[in-house]
């Protein structure tokens, strides 16, 4: 008796149709991150930078836990220390380091002890960013914005002068850092501001450029 012809093996390998669904999915998801990628970057950059000023204002309104734990989270990007700090709630916006010890911060040379000092009713409650932090990542969010209206014609920062627009934050900040001098608010936020400026002029035409590739290639894939 003739035995039946053995069975094809099943084939596991997903159907035309899958793979055209899944490359259409991927597809769509790229194509809306390079025509929404400015708007992710303004929406993280500007939370990113008011997300601290709301410690100092969950303190005053007796919400410690969350505050701390704004603290807590900005504490690994920043070092906190309080007479680099802008203060909401008391009589000073920026105050010397004398107002503070005067307020109840320690007095020592550990800057791990320092930072600690939050503040309190009397001197206010700092931002969980330092003051040139600040203006840095503010002035990202805000040029960020001035840009989705100037990126179909702005072309990038030359290099020389990003590098000039920078050297005044790497100036003040450093001699502050080896002891040669003390820098102020004043000095932090507009050296900061001008920083964060700067970075984005010169970057972000680069990645508007980039992602514009993207679109192009992916119409010609379609196509």
């Amino acid at each position: 008796m003739a035995q039946p012809p053995p069975e094809a093996p099943a084939n596991h390998s997903p159907a035309p149709a899958d793979n055209s669904r899944i490359a259409r999915g991927a597809s769509a998801v790229v194509q809306w991150i390079a025509r929404h990628w400015l708007a992710c970057f303004n929406i993280a950059w500007g939370a990113y930078a008011f997300v601290p000023f709301l410690a100092p204002l969950f303190f005053n309104l007796g919400w410690e836990e969350p505050a701390r734990i704004i603290y807590f989270l900005y504490s690994f990007t920043c070092h906190q220390l309080p007479d680099h700090s802008y203060f909401l709630f008391g009589p000073w916006h920026a105050p010397h380091a004398e107002q503070l010890l005067a307020a109840g911060m320690p007095a020592t040379p550990n800057l791990l002890i320092e930072r600690q000092f939050i503040g309190n009713s009397e001197i206010g409650y700092k931002v969980a960013l330092c003051q040139r932090d600040v203006a840095i990542y503010g002035a990202v969010f805000f040029a960020g914005v001035i840009f989705a209206f100037v990126r179909s014609w702005l072309k990038p920062l030359p290099i020389k002068w990003f590098i000039l627009l920078a050297l005044p934050m790497a100036i003040d900040g450093g001699t502050q850092l080896i002891g040669l001098r003390e820098s102020n608010w004043l000095l932090r936020t507009l050296t900061g501001g001008l920083f964060g400026m700067a970075a984005v002029w010169w970057a972000y035409p680069y990645v508007q450029a980039a992602m514009n590739d993207v679109l192009e290639e992916e119409a010609r894939r379609q196509t």
